[in-house]
């Protein structure tokens, strides 16, 4: 995880929507542990009540659960459960914005989806 944090959101909130990145993309799967909330706010110099409210937050929407003595686990389903509230959160809000922004710019939809990805150049 990078160590930069954003101004315009809380840090337990993006700590928050990195962990669910990591179900996302299959860093953290079904039954594996989060990294204690001391390795996290050591890492991260973090306040330990922060990653706890970071880590509570996901306990909250039933996407880890707490195992008392043993720390927070991913919970079975929550891949499935963010793929299918991350899918409709783009088709929902993100993709109108998306086709709006297209609009303004006389953009054309085929045209894009025709376009060739635009790859980064890395840095040597």
């Amino acid at each position: 995880m990078s160590t930069h944090w954003n101004d315009s959101q809380p840090i337990y909130w993006q700590l928050k929507e990195r962990t669910v990145a990591m179900i996302l993309d299959g860093t953290l799967g079904e039954g594996d542990a989060l990294p204690s909330v001391r390795t996290v706010a050591s890492e991260f110099q973090l306040n330990p009540i922060t990653v706890s409210k970071s880590y509570q937050a996901l306990v909250d929407e039933n996407l880890v659960e707490k195992r008392r003595g043993l720390g927070m686990f991913v919970c079975k389903g929550a891949h499935r459960q963010l793929v299918a509230s991350e899918r409709n959160k783009f088709l929902n809000e993100e993709w109108p914005a998306m086709l709006n922004r297209i609009g303004q710019l006389g953009l054309d939809v085929k045209e894009l989806l025709k376009a060739p990805p635009n790859k980064e150049k890395k840095s040597s």
